[in-house]
């Protein structure tokens, strides 16, 4: 059973580009998942800001009783 230069060549060439495809998959995935860790912790920020605002609104709302309470109801 004698394989061919050429038939060896076909099949070191496929593996070859097999083995590039499957390298550079794994880049992009890694790269994907970088990015979606990314945007988790941008996400993370934005709603601990607002959580925060909601603190704020509530306070606010607070305050705006406790003034009007002082004043009588009367506005300004």
């Amino acid at each position: 059973m004698n394989i061919s230069a050429e038939l060896l060549l076909l099949i070191v060439i496929n593996v070859t580009s097999a083995g590039i495809f499957i390298g550079g998959l794994a880049v992009s995935i890694k790269f994907i998942e970088s990015q979606i860790k990314r945007l988790e912790i941008k996400q993370d920020k934005h709603n601990n800001l607002i959580e925060r605002m909601a603190v704020v609104e509530q306070s606010t709302k607070s305050a705006h009783h406790r003034i009007d309470d002082i004043t009588g109801g009367k506005k300004c």
